[in-house]
């Protein structure tokens, strides 16, 4: 067994290589490694020294930050567990692996190369989840009136996801609500975190306790999608709560969650969609990311019909107007075929 300072020795033998696996938004200038932060961001703050007695140390000029290797490891993966840390590293190198999966070596100047850490860490961290049902992350969402959310398989629980704040760099962990961004052939893109209080407060006591990792544009955290099969009605909208409202009153249309205005905006329609419902917020940014979807539905010939809330959001509407007055104020928006396929009366 390799300990953490034979682990950081062992990757800094050749810190090239590990800078492009992880960091593959830099590029190499004379014996550095330059890039924007330990988030992979394009920028020039983070160096990392690549040869000499200092191989594999970083420093970024902008946080503070700094460390070795295996440090690295921690910050770009997101991970808080030694173990977990270890894992990463030694997969890195092919310790112990009957297939280790070769660094990147190839062109860090394309968008995929750019994006595929922030992926992959994305992937990593969902396989790293538990199901929902019973967990903190389940009673958040039954508070905000949502009861049947372990259901879905997009939605998942981390007791202690890694947290780092963007003004100090100070890095912990809190319990998350964390739900997988996929792509329209169900290939895990991003995820979406939803930090939350350990003692059940609501969302952790935090600057942002959301944050998404990885791919989002043109894709969505996926509620009744079915398999390799055409989705001819469906609905979009902006937040995970949002759709999750209405799926509680429509359990069986199809619905994502674009987890942002821009992204609602920019989400791409499934194969053989004949018919969408956008749900809108009831603020500027909503109401400009609906038209934005209903002009690019529409020039793909797909009608497109605006679901909105009486009140702020659908989840709004859920808790304070309650699942009935809900269900009424839908009815009065859908298509006649679509309130008898998917609004069955209460």
């Amino acid at each position: 067994m390799l300990y953490a300072s034979e682990l950081a020795s062992r990757l800094a033998q050749d810190a090239e290589a590990v800078c492009r696996h992880y960091l593959s938004a830099g590029w190499r200038a004379g014996n550095y490694w330059i890039v924007g932060d330990v988030e992979n961001n394009k920028g020039r703050s983070l160096y990392v020294h690549l040869t000499g007695p200092r191989a594999g140390r970083w420093t970024d000029a902008a946080t503070g930050q700094y460390g070795d290797l295996l440090d690295l490891v921690r910050e770009t993966c997101q991970l808080v567990d030694f173990r977990d840390i270890a894992e990463e590293a030694r997969h890195f190198l092919g310790l112990s692996q009957p297939e280790p999966a070769p660094p990147q070596r190839g062109d860090t100047g394309g968008h995929a190369s750019v994006d595929r850490p922030a992926t992959e860490r994305a992937r990593r961290l969902f396989r790293m989840t538990q199901p929902l049902a019973g967990t903190l992350a389940d009673v958040y969402l039954r508070k905000r009136g949502i009861v049947r959310a372990s259901d879905h398989t997009a939605l998942r629980f981390h007791p202690a996801c890694y947290y780092r704040d963007l003004v100090n760099g100070r890095a912990t962990s809190y319990p998350a609500l964390v739900a997988a961004v996929t792509d329209p052939g169900g290939a895990i893109t991003g995820v979406h975190r939803t930090w939350l209080d350990p003692d059940g407060d609501g969302k952790a006591k935090v600057e942002d306790p959301r944050r998404a990792l990885g791919g989002l544009l043109g894709n969505a955290v996926r509620f009744r999608f079915p398999n390799s099969a055409p989705v001819p009605v469906m609905a979009a909208g902006e937040g995970l709560e949002t759709m999750l409202s209405l799926l509680a009153v429509m359990p069986g249309m199809p619905m994502a969650a674009a987890l942002t205005a821009n992204h609602l905006a920019a989400f791409r329609l499934p194969v053989g969609c004949r018919r969408l419902y956008v749900a809108g917020d009831d603020d500027a940014a909503g109401w400009h990311a609906v038209g934005g979807l209903s002009r690019r539905a529409q020039a793909l010939g797909v009608p497109s019909l605006v679901l909105a809330p009486e009140l702020g959001d659908f989840n709004e509407d859920l808790r304070w107007l309650g699942p009935d007055r809900l269900a009424a104020r839908l009815r009065e928006q859908l298509a006649p075929e679509d309130v008898v396929a998917f609004l069955p009366a209460r």
